[in-house]
Formats: C-alpha cells, structure tokens, sequence
C-alpha cells in the first residue's frame, strides 16, 4: 500500500526533532559532565543552597580584591594595609583552606576514605612519640580521634556539613596564625612554646586533609612520606638513613619559620602566581578565549586535518595565559574534539591531539603553569631570563605538534573544513602578510622609541600619558571592530560547520591583544616584577571588561548603555571569583609541596637520593638522566603544573647537577630544572594517571588509556627536547647572540619535524625503517652535531692538576678554566665533581688565577686551593679551601661542529629524492569530503 507523501514527510520531521532532541539532550549532558571535572579539578565540585554559595563567592571576591591590593602601589602610597611576606603567605593560605573545604567535596572511594583515617592516625602517632613533655598527653589523641572521624564522615556535594565548617574555620585560623601571631614568633625564633606545637600539628593534619580534598591523594600522600621519614630517619635503610628529628624541630621548621609551608613555593603563589591566574581569568571572561579560538580556526581549520591544527594553536594561545592543563583541554577541547572527529580523526587521536597541545600550553611562557615564577626564586635568576630560555623548545614543540597533526591527516587522507568565501590568491595573500608585519614593526619602533621619550618629557606624570595613548588605542580598536561581527562558535555537533572569514575574525577582537602587549611590556621592557607587572595588566583587564561593553553598544548604535555596562560590572565580578577559585587549589599545592621542600632542607635526602640514582646507574650519565626522567614522571602524577615542580625540582634537580658534577657535565642550572619540569608536567599526559587525558577522553568519548598513550606518543618530541638542551645548552639561548640565536632556531625546528616525521613513520609519503632510522640520526645531527665533531677531534685535552698556570695562560679570554676536583663531602666521604672557572685578564697564568680568587700550594706534589676569596669568580664556581685539582682540561683547535651538517643534509637530500620517486604509487586515496 503506497504511502501519502505528506505523511512521509511528517514522519521525516518528527524523526529529526526526535534526533535533534537527542543530540541536544546529550550535548547538554556531556557539557555538565565536563563543567563538573572543570569544577572538581580547579574551582571546586560542590554546588551548595545560596547563602553558602554567596558565602563562597564573597569569600573569594575578598581575596582576589586582598591579592590586587597588596599587589598595588596603593598601600605604600596611603600608608595603610602594608604587609610583610610572612604575613601574606598566611592570609593567602587561609583563605585557600577556607574555601577549599567549603568548595571541594571529599571523595567517598574506599581508596581515599582509607587514606583519609589513615594519614591523620599515621601522623597522631608520630606526633604522641615527640610530644612528652611538650603538649597535653589528652591533646594529639583527641585531634586524631576527630581527624579520622571527619574524613570518615559523609560529604555530599550539595550542602556543607558541620564538620565540613569546623575544618574550614580550623584551617583559616591556623594558617592565619603566624599574621596574628607574627610580632610574638619575631622574638622567640627556633623556639617555640606550647601555642605554636598546638597550631603546628593541627595545622598539619587539615593541611593534608585540605589536599586531599581539592588535589586528590598523590600529593598528600607524597608530603606524609617525607614527614614520616623526617621523624622515622635513624629507621630508614642506611643509604637513605639520618638521625631523625623531633615534633619540636618538625612544627618548627614546617609551620613556624618560612622554611617549610610558609615558604618559597608559597610566597611565589601568594605574589605572583595568584595575579597571573586572575588575569587570565579576567582575560577568559572578557571573550577572550572565544575570540582565540575562532582565530586560530579562521587562519586553520581549511587545511588537512584543520580543526586539529587550529586546536593546537588555539591551545597554545590559551596556554600562554592558563595555569591548568585540564582547564585547558576542556576550554578548547569542548569545541575542537568534535571538529576533529568530522574531519576523520578517530576519538582517541582527537582526544590526544587536544591533550598534546593542552599540556604543552604548561612549558609555553611567560606564565607556565606558573612554574616559571618559582624558577625564578630557585634558579635565582631573572625573570626575563626564565621566559628567554624556555621560549625556543616551547616553540619547535608547538610547531612540531602541528606537523604531527599534518602527518596524520596526510596518512589517513582527510580534508579540512569547507570555507563559505574564495580565498585571497596565495602572491595578494602572501603580500598583506608582509605589509602586516612591517606595519607591525614600524609600530612596535614607534612604541618602543616613543616610551623612552615620553618619560624624559613628563617626568612624574608620565604613567598618566602612557595610559591616556593606551586608552585611546584600545578605543580605537574598539571602533575598529565594532564594524565586524563578533565571531561566535557553531555547535561543533550541528552537520555543516562554515569556517568564518578570517580578516573579519581577527579584527574584531584586536583589543584583546592590548592586556597582553601591557603585560609583555612591563615584563620584557620596563623589567618590572611579575607581581606588579601582573597587576596593571589587570588592572587594564578590569578597565576593559567594564567598558568594552557599552563604548561597543555605541559604535554599533545598539543604545542599552546601561544594561551593557551593568553585564560588565557583572563580568568584572564573575572574573574575580573565578579567578580566586582557581588558586584554591594552587595555592594548597604550593604550601603542602613546601612540606616536601622542608623535609628536604631538614633531613638532606636530597644528597641521599642522589647516591641512590648513582648506585642505580652505576654512574654512567645517560642512565642518570633517564632515572631521574622516569622519577619526574612517576612524581608528577596526579598533581597540579606548580606543585608538580615544586616537588621535582627541590628533590631532582640536586641529583643531575651533583652527579653531573662528578660525571663531568656542566651545565646551567635554568637548563636542570627546566629538564625534572618537563617530564614532570608529561605526567599530565601519560596513564594511568594523565589527568588531562581522561578530561580529553571524557569530552571526545574515546578510551582514556588509549587517548593517553596516544598522547604520550605525539609527546615524545617533548620528551627529547630536555635530553637535548641538556648537552647542547644553545637551545635554550644561553650566551648566544641574535643571529646566532636565529640559526640556532631554525635548524632546531626543522631537527624537530625531521624528528616527528621519523617517530610518525611519514615524511613525503610513508618511511621505510632504515629512512626512518636515517630521520632520527639527521635529526639528532643538527641538533647536536658536536657529538660527532668530537668523536673525530677531541675537544678538550686534558693536563694534570699541576700544569693549571700554564692552562690559565693559555686558555682564551672567552673560555672558561675547566677543573676536576677532588674533596672531601660533608660526610668526610671521598668525592669528586668538576667546574668551570672563568679567568678574567692577567699578564701570567698565575696572575689570571689570583684575579679569580684562587690561591693555590704544592703540597706533594698536588696542587692544593690555600684560599679563595669572597665574592671571587672562584667562588662562584663552587671552589673551597683544602681541595685537590687534579685535572685540567683546555680546548683544542678543533673544527667548527656545524660542518657535521653536510652529510646529514646530503642523506636528507637522497631521502627526499626517494620518496618524492615512489610517491604517487603509494599516496594514500582521498577521504570522503566534508558532509555539506
């Protein structure tokens, strides 16, 4: 019986809205799945009745309006709300501790509740052995008893229970002891009375519970084992054993002096880490966000496999101002996962191809997970120096991430998304570009020499002007944009997805860029800390995000000025809270790593655990730097990009300088602990812990270990980045000039893509092995080709300690003086390591010598160090009295390295003549084009 098309037709429709219904219902799910993992991992799961709810907002709206505070000039100006460093560290953590157990819900899985009761029962115990005689015998028992019993104790996600108020209200006090009792614990250092035992191992234990709650158990779980080991040390195994130390020395050093919770880590989050966070924040409610990925869509997302391209820019343009990886794969991610599936990336590919990109936002200056502020403090070196250092490795691995991405899509022949207009010709395209950058830097000249004579000219007043042009340039940018629509992302789930016009696209939004020009400026230029950089880039954030509304209601002639500028007030508000509710977590991570900090400045395991990775590798330096690679990843798993370096770099980086040192590796510091960072953040990528590979699998549907090992094999360019700036420190443009500095940069990122296109197994069409082999070895070549010049000539030739004159007579004014030194450790144990020593000018060797500070004997026949003066280039250099030099070593006239680069171009040049010859037998057939 035929059927009545109309009723055909009616039936097609239902269909439709029943499919559409369903989308809708499961995109809605999905997104409350994913706002809730956001929630639970950086701003707090719970979502409480409204007065606690406004509680907890208000309560983080004080602290991010007590963080501008004290970040301003304000205070000094007025005379009033001045505070010292100790002081703020303790308001910061207890306002971090209050909102972290009203905020964050605790788990109810068997593992956490047993972890839960026994940390608490663990720690009692250790605290009753040290504290006879110290506290009241009732006093330990009890605070246990009830530790246990709370984090036994139900806690729902919807309402806070009583003695969810008591932890709270015991961890702001606590913390905020040492503001209160700051001018008493002035007066009685190193000895504390019965009060600060009390408020020390209370302290502790919320601490630890507080962790537990807002980062998971890793980390609370690593901060009680140094503690445990702190007290339980003359039982530990000799290699590792110490004399172990009491509750007195233990509440002292962790809680009361700066040297433990209240320390570096935490002084870095309090000054600058908070300000950072905020402004990108305040950056990502502006639209900011939004308006990056759109941009990196419009420029991208036609190309092969585009939307995963346009994913790794705009997750990189979003890491440039976010401090959480797992914010970052679902900011982004939400929108290119999608897309990246409707081109023909399988869920697992998307999800890694998000995750790779998202956690590399964590080594892309100049925030870096806000890791880069704490190098500064441990490094003890400046800021810009930090973000120089890091930049080109971030770079080349964005870049080669990209090409990575392009591999796949050439392998699995997919196409780009379609474009709803004709594209420039590639000479009128390629022309605007040039004109673009020209303008570009005529414009940054302008600026640049413009600043140095407006500061001369209006003296006092000169901060008014610079404002006032800034103002007025944001207003033009605002007019300028206002004639283009805002971009807004389509549903990346609808079936036809136009990419938007790309001119229009960045244009209307070129304000965004200013906040982030102030702060680069202020940074870069005027060299200003990063706390008070971060500051008045804030502070213009909040200029804009109250203005940009109603100024662009005017220029559109749209009216509604007052709506628009109560939605930016609203905005304003919505940014402080979010941006103080991300720092919850931070800022927990950063006092209890300082835990680990001061258990190792209390108990030297550090130079422990250095003996045992030399026991372990037996002294050879490639099995050294792959230990401490594999116990920077096991480390990092589970926590936070701050924490995670906090813990590697004050335990790791020790061991590579001290057994580098002994091995004959001498390299910068920045270049040792920007190695134990990167492979602790790859803990982020890789299972079973890689938590921003489970927020990616949640988003994209795929199998999260899958998506893991997949993400952890596109970051395998990452990973042999820090092997490579180890031994070739040019990549981290230590002591190079600017063209040096542009060679070094463009031979490293085509190193690079020769590097992912060995490990993808593709270069112009699918790789042999051997060409796959020959890949890695040209890579490995210009990334290092010193290796090879020195298995041919000799770098340096060696002389016994004896001939050091005559080496510093004949050593170039522009080479360091290398030395091996024998001496006697702190433990009278014989060691040996090596240096170098920069000679300043001198008639004789002799001469050279004492102008370094270095004053030397015979004493058998050795050359023995009899002094060394203070403050000296000898100094500097780790040199002491009673050492023994025992070899010197002085370059040779070796050639230059870079002549190592013929041959590998020459077998480059025979791999690209062989794949070009077979390619069109073996490209792969075409994918299926975009459903229109």
């Amino acid at each position: 019986m035929a059927r009545d098309p109309r009723h055909s037709d009616s039936l097609d429709d239902e269909r439709d809205r029943t499919i559409d219904s369903v989308d809708v219902e499961s995109a809605t799910s999905r997104q409350e799945k994913l706002d809730e993992l956001v929630a639970s991992s950086d701003t707090g799961g719970r979502s409480p009745a409204r007065p606690v709810a406004y509680l907890i907002s208000g309560v983080a709206l004080v602290w991010s309006l007590f963080q501008l505070w004290i970040a301003s000039p304000i205070p000094f100006m007025v005379g009033f709300g001045v505070f010292n460093d100790t002081e703020t560290r303790s308001i910061h953590l207890a306002f971090a501790l209050f909102l972290a157990f009203l905020a964050f819900p605790a788990s109810r899985s068997i593992p956490q509740l047993v972890l839960g009761a026994g940390v608490p029962l663990l720690l009692g115990y250790l605290f009753l052995e040290g504290a006879t005689g110290v506290l009241p015998g009732w006093y330990i028992p009890v605070i246990t008893v009830t530790m246990v019993v709370f984090a036994l104790l139900p806690s729902p996600s919807r309402r806070v229970l009583p003695h969810e108020w008591v932890l709270a209200i015991a961890g702001a006090a606590t913390a905020s002891y040492l503001f209160f009792a700051y001018t008493s614990i002035s007066g009685r250092v190193g000895a504390p009375n019965m009060t600060d035992f009390m408020v020390g191992t209370v302290g502790l234990m919320v601490l630890l519970e507080g962790t537990r709650r807002a980062l998971g158990p890793a980390l609370m779980v690593v901060a009680t084992v140094f503690l445990v080991y702190t007290f339980l040390g003359p039982y530990m195994p000799s290699i590792i054993a110490h004399k172990g130390n009491s509750l007195s020395e233990v509440v002292n050093h962790q809680w009361i002096t700066t040297e433990g919770v209240f320390g570096i880590a935490l002084g870095v989050s309090t000054s600058f880490v908070f300000l950072f966070v905020l402004f990108g924040s305040l950056l990502d409610k502006a639209g900011a966000g939004s308006y990056f990925i759109n941009v990196a869509f419009s420029l991208m997302g036609h190309m092969r496999g585009g939307p995963a391209k346009a994913a790794v820019v705009s997750s990189a343009m979003t890491g440039l101002i976010s401090g959480s990886s797992i914010a970052n794969v679902v900011t982004t991610g939400t929108f290119t996962i999608p897309l990246m599936k409707r081109v023909g990336f399988s869920a697992e590919k998307a999800g890694a191809v998000e995750t790779a990109s998202s956690v590399n936002g964590q080594i892309m200056p100049p925030v870096m997970g806000a890791a880069a502020f704490l190098m500064v403090e441990y490094v003890g070196i400046p800021y810009f120096d930090v973000v120089k250092h890091a930049f080109l490795p971030a770079i080349i691995s964005y870049i080669a991430l990209v090409y990575i991405v392009h591999l796949e899509a050439m392998k699995a022949g997919m196409q780009g998304l379609p474009r709803s207009y004709e594209p420039k010709p590639w000479l009128q395209w390629l022309v605007g570009v040039v004109f673009g950058i020209l303008v570009l830097c005529a414009l940054s000249f302008g600026v640049y020499y413009g600043m140095g004579w407006i500061r001369p000219a209006f003296g006092d007043n000169a901060g008014w002007v610079v404002f006032a042009l800034l103002v007025a340039v944001y207003v033009g940018l605002l007019w300028y944009g206002a004639k283009y629509p805002a971009p807004k992302m389509d549903d990346p789930d609808k079936p036809i997805t136009e990419l938007p016009r790309p001119g229009p696209t960045v244009k209307s939004g070129l304000h965004f860029i200013l906040p982030v020009v102030v702060l680069v400026w202020a940074l870069m230029v005027d060299r200003l800390s990063p706390g008070l950089s971060a500051f008045w880039a804030a502070a213009f954030m909040i200029f804009i995000l109250i203005t940009q509304h109603p100024i662009t209601a005017f220029f559109r002639g749209t009216g509604d000025y007052g709506f628009q500028t109560t939605r930016g007030f609203l905005d304003l508000i919505d940014g402080l809270i979010t941006g103080a509710r991300n720092m919850i977590g931070i800022g927990i991570a950063t006092a209890t790593a300082g835990v680990i900090v001061g258990a190792v400045s209390q108990t030297g395991v550090g130079s422990a655990l250095a003996e045992v990775v030399e026991v372990l590798s037996g002294g050879n330096l490639m099995a050294i730097l792959l230990l401490t690679a594999v116990l920077s990843l096991i480390l990092g798993m589970g926590l936070p990009t701050t924490a995670n370096y906090i813990v590697v770099s004050a335990l790791l980086a020790p061991v590579i300088v001290t057994l580098g040192e002994a091995n004959g590796l001498i390299v910068p510091l920045i270049a040792v602990h920007l190695f134990v960072f990167y492979f602790g953040i790859m803990a982020d990528v890789t299972p079973p812990v890689g938590l921003a590979s489970f927020a990616a699998a949640a988003v994209s549907g795929g199998d999260p270990i899958k998506t893991g090992a997949i993400a952890f094999f596109y970051s395998l360019r990452t990973a042999a980045l820090p092997f490579l700036f180890i031994f070739n420190t040019d990549l981290l443009l230590i002591n190079v000039d600017i063209p040096h500095g542009i060679f070094i940069a463009i031979v490293a990122t085509v190193a690079m893509l020769l590097f992912a296109a060995a490990t993808q197994g593709w270069f112009l069409t699918r790789n042999r092995i051997y060409e796959s082999v020959a890949l890695l070895l040209i890579a490995f070549t210009l990334f290092r080709p010193g290796f090879w010049m020195d298995m041919l000539v000799a770098p340096y030739s060696e002389r016994p300690g004896s001939e050091v004159a005559e080496a510093a007579a004949e050593t170039p004014a522009n080479e360091p003086l290398r030395l091996r030194i024998d001496y006697l450790d702190a433990f009278g144990e014989p060691s040996q390591r090596s240096v170098e020593l920069n000679l300043p000018a001198g008639a004789t060797g002799e001469e050279r010598l004492q102008n370094a500070g270095l004053e030397l004997v015979d004493r058998d026949g050795k050359k023995i160090i009899d002094n060394v003066a203070f403050g000296s280039a000898a100094e500097k250099a780790g040199l002491d009295w009673d050492q023994e030099i025992t070899l010197v070593r002085t370059p040779t006239d070796q050639p230059s390295k870079y002549w190592m680069f013929i041959p590998a171009l020459a077998v480059l040049g025979l791999i690209v003549w062989a794949q070009r010859r077979r390619r069109p037998d073996e490209e792969p057939s075409q994918g299926q084009p975009v459903a229109a």
